[in-house]
């Protein structure tokens, strides 16, 4: 490989001829081997965007000189269009704060920049890294900024794949409403319901997880843009604040504001913390609901089948015809995944010190790697499960005609202990609920049709009243 002797303070450092970035990038590169993980993509467009903002604001104040600011603008419009994304190479776990990734960006811009205006790479006379790109910046505004509005950027794509999922459960519960069946908690029988209402609590609970989610994004508009170093805005000003965030919204369409209080904003992240801990429960009740599918479509045989999942592998390698519920358990394992991002973003919140969180490049990651594989998850689930699953509604009736549970109709009318008896005599027996209450002639048999009768019991109210 061809390179290029690049220094800084440090020291020399060879760089390869042909990199938009500079020594600094190649030394985090050199010093964190660690995953092969790069940048989350949202995370690098969100980046160049604080930058293309922060170029304009700065042009604007006659701080940067125009040529300079439109060929830093120009090199993050070719990066926001797809280009030179493969020159970010800074590993997800780098030093603190996340300085390398912002100098990444601005080594990479910088570059771009330069050549646009006709310098060549490896010269920084023309456009510097930190003197222009990084102008009125400090990564501990740019890091923040840039985390929070990457995951603003995901979040529409991700509540549309939530109401893609709420949607589709929704469908089913419509579709599903007329078909009796037995409750169950504790994993026993319990009263009838119609496999429609079980549906609609799946769909409520995705909606309601949904919302948790939207109000969480709201924290994340406040950014702490020219709060610089530690909060209070050295070197860069309310002028360029207030230009700067105008310049985002327009570049981005989001509703965005300044930090109320910029020294919270870059002390915390709560507000990240806050999104997350929102998207942990949306995941936690898509797990519940991608276990509930599993156990319902148990079988076909030997277990509950009351729904049919759609076959889309085969599910083994040894037992032909066997087909596994292969979907929801990706989704489990997504949610659990989920979970752990969740853990690592709320320890890393609380590391804080000072005036600074300098962990923020893991809960980066992890806030955006949750909301991606969470997304991508929702979706399969409802096109390759949900919208395709059917129910088994002879199977659904004969496991509840099997069912005891339906004896506690009965209880407003011969009490608890009476009822208790009769259903330990059907479990001991085999003999229906209904032979045995007519047998001791607890109740006329038209009022009992009346009592035992599984519609009514999916309804509010005392059945046979």
């Amino acid at each position: 490989m061809n390179y290029r002797i690049e220094r800084d303070p440090l020291g020399e450092r060879q760089v390869p001829a042909d990199a938009l970035y500079r020594i600094q990038t190649q030394r985090a590169v050199d010093n964190f081997p660690i995953s092969g993980l790069r940048a989350h993509p949202d995370l690098v467009t969100a980046t160049v965007q604080v930058k293309k903002a922060a170029a304009r604001a700065n042009a604007s104040l006659g701080r940067l000189a125009a040529d300079k600011a439109r060929a830093i603008v120009t090199a993050a419009d070719e990066v926001l269009a797809g280009s030179w994304r493969d020159q970010f190479v800074v590993d997800v776990y780098q030093a603190g704060a996340g300085t390398s990734h912002n100098m990444n960006a601005n080594e990479v811009l910088a570059n771009r920049a330069a050549e646009i205006l006709g310098g060549v790479r490896g010269r920084y006379d023309v456009v510097h890294p930190n003197d222009h790109v990084n102008m009125g910046q400090s990564t501990n505004d740019v890091f923040p900024a840039a985390t929070r509005l990457a995951l603003l950027l995901g979040h529409e794509p991700f509540m549309a794949a939530a109401g893609r999922l709420a949607g589709s459960l929704g469908r089913k519960a419509s579709e599903f409403d007329g078909i009796l069946k037995v409750g169950r908690t504790h994993l026993q029988d319990a009263v009838p319901i119609t496999l429609g209402q079980e549906f609609s609590g799946f769909q409520a609970s995705v909606e309601a997880g949904a919302a948790g989610v939207a109000a969480a994004a709201d924290g994340l508009r406040e950014l702490n843009l020219g709060a610089t170093a530690v909060g209070t805005g050295l070197n860069a000003g309310d002028d360029y604040v207030r230009l700067a965030i105008e310049n985002l919204r327009q570049q981005t369409g989001l509703d965005l504001r300044p930090a109320a209080n910029r020294f919270r904003v870059t002390q915390s992240m709560g507000d990240v913390l806050a999104y997350s801990g929102a998207v942990r429960r949306l995941a936690v009740e898509v797990g519940k609901i991608a276990n509930d599918l599993r156990l319902l479509g148990m079988g076909p045989r030997a277990g509950l089948g009351e729904i049919q999942l759609p076959a889309v592998q085969p599910g083994s390698s040894i037992m032909p015809g066997k087909v596994n519920p292969s979907v929801p358990e990706m989704v489990n394992q997504v949610c659990y995944q989920v979970i752990g991002c969740d853990t690592t973003i709320t320890m890393a919140a609380e590391a804080g010190q000072l005036e600074l969180n300098v962990m923020m490049p893991v809960m980066a990651w992890n806030a955006l790697h949750a909301t991606t594989i969470l997304r991508q998850a929702m979706a399969v689930l409802a096109e390759r499960t949900v919208d395709g699953l059917t129910a088994d509604a002879a199977r659904c009736r004969e496991l509840l005609d099997r069912s005891t549970a339906v004896a506690t109709a009965l209880s407003p009318y011969i009490g608890y202990a009476a009822t208790a008896e009769i259903a330990k005599e059907s479990v001991r027996t085999g003999r229906p609920i209904r032979d045995l209450v007519l047998e001791r002639g607890l109740i006329d048999r038209q009022r009992l049709d009346r009592i035992l009768s599984p519609e009514e019991m999916t309804r509010p109210g005392v059945p046979g009243q």
